[in-house]
């Protein structure tokens, strides 16, 4: 029997979706484009994901779409809308872990297989023209760290942090879409080329042993400030 192409599923909002570039350039076209360059039989990526999506949305549309697992690789991004609204730290992260589980259950329940993409920084581009970049720039830092606190406690999925490299957006013009707001097709570039460092060994490789007691300590002492229970 031939073996099946593996198959890849991204979750996510405008930024996975690729508002403002052709959808050949998006991050997770290219990322596939990328592994398979590596040698891995892996079918192009089945996106769910739209501009506009909260977490609480996303999951919704997953609910209707209703998308066969298991998948060998499960990439989410989402969480810039739940802050441009104005949710609150608590709620975004019951919301956020909901998905993430979504997105684990996607993966046959394996962490291993799903990797969460940060939220971009927004803050730096034309878009946020006249708004308080400091207060949106906290708000980004407190959201991801949310998120990151909420991976630490589902058997570590792995992390691909796009944030710093979204800052270039505020100096280098060529890295914003015509809207400016978005990333560039370079841009997607740029991030696809660091998800695939975790694709690449999640998909070539089985997980590490559980991290030791300790160690969860250590980075819950990190990451207090990403508790559910914060507002």
């Amino acid at each position: 029997m031939t073996p099946r192409p593996l198959r890849y599923l991204a979750l996510g909002d405008s930024y996975t979706i690729g508002e403002g570039v052709p959808e050949s350039e998006r991050w997770p076209e290219v990322l596939a484009g990328l592994l398979r360059a590596g040698g891995l039989d892996i079918a192009g990526p089945e996106v769910i994901a739209q501009t506009g999506w909260t977490t609480d949305e996303l999951l919704a549309a997953v609910d209707a779409r209703q998308p066969e697992g298991p998948y060998d690789l499960v990439t989410v991004q989402v969480g810039v809308n739940d802050q441009y609204r104005g949710r609150g730290r608590g709620e975004f992260a019951v919301s956020f872990a909901a998905v993430l589980d979504r997105a684990i259950a996607l993966a046959g329940g394996d962490a291993w297989h799903v990797v969460v993409v940060s939220i971009p920084d927004w803050s730096v581009t034309p878009f946020a023209e006249g708004r308080d970049r400091a207060a949106i720039r906290e708000a980004l830092d407190d959201f991801n760290l949310i998120e990151f606190g909420v991976l630490v406690s589902r058997e570590f999925p792995h992390y691909a942090n796009v944030t710093p490299s979204s800052e270039a957006m505020g100096t280098d013009p060529s890295l914003v879409a015509a809207d400016g707001l978005h990333p560039s097709g370079k841009l997607h570039a740029a991030w696809a080329e660091l998800v695939s460092h975790s694709a690449n060994h999640l998909l070539r490789h089985g997980p590490p042993p559980p991290p030791a007691e300790e160690e969860l300590d250590q980075v819950a002492q990190l990451f207090k400030g990403a508790e559910p229970g914060r507002n």
